[in-house]
């Protein structure tokens, strides 16, 4: 019976009792580590094959080690120009043996959290600004279409909760953000540019 399994960024085949090197593990000489991340098992001619991982698959080693690997010469050299540079470069690793292979019985992996729905940039409209627009998210009006539902006066109330911002005049946000939602960029771009920081003259 065998496996391949994914240890510190690279891949091996392995076996029970087997010995290896891998790139350094947390942990103490003595300790059992566990891997999940299991892409093939081999049990007696039954193959199991992961997408990527085989679920419920788990490598259970004993840490044997810590240690330095050889040392390894790095030189570099400029033809012409005087550059030399030498160094030596000894890597960390661990040696495991490998205790079981185990085909079910590791947790299966947590759901991934679906990635909360992202609102519209708000500041697109003509006098609001950074703080403003966390104001109004804060408040609900994640979207320029939850701006065009609301009103100028529930807009004024948000604001007033805000002493900093209690004196903006939102008179024109619900019809910027109306036209916002609709895709009417060019209309919208014109008529902001006849506005003086969001107020009509």
């Amino acid at each position: 019976m065998y496996a391949i399994v994914e240890i510190a960024g690279q891949q091996f085949k392995v076996e029970k009792d087997q010995r290896l090197f891998v790139h350094q593990l947390k942990g103490e000489a003595g300790d059992t580590v566990e891997f999940s991340d299991v892409y093939l098992i081999d049990d007696n001619g039954t193959v199991s094959v992961g997408a990527p991982a085989v679920e419920g698959a788990l490598v259970k080693a004993k840490i044997e080690e810590h240690l330095k690997g050889n040392k390894v010469i790095v030189f570099k050299k400029k033809r012409r120009k005087g550059y030399k540079k030498k160094n030596g470069h000894r890597q960390r690793l661990t040696r495991i043996t490998i205790e079981d292979i185990v085909v079910s019985g590791a947790p299966k992996a947590k759901p991934a959290k679906k990635a909360e729905a992202k609102g519209d940039d708000l500041t697109k409209i003509e006098g609001v600004g950074p703080k403003i627009a966390e104001a109004l998210v804060e408040a609900g009006l994640k979207t320029f279409a939850d701006v065009a539902k609301s009103t100028v006066e529930a807009i004024k109330e948000i604001l007033s909760k805000h002493p900093r911002l209690a004196s903006k005049d939102p008179s024109t946000w619900v019809k910027q953000a109306e036209m916002a939602a609709q895709g009417k960029w060019d209309e919208l771009k014109k008529w902001q540019d006849e506005l003086d920081g969001g107020k009509e003259n």
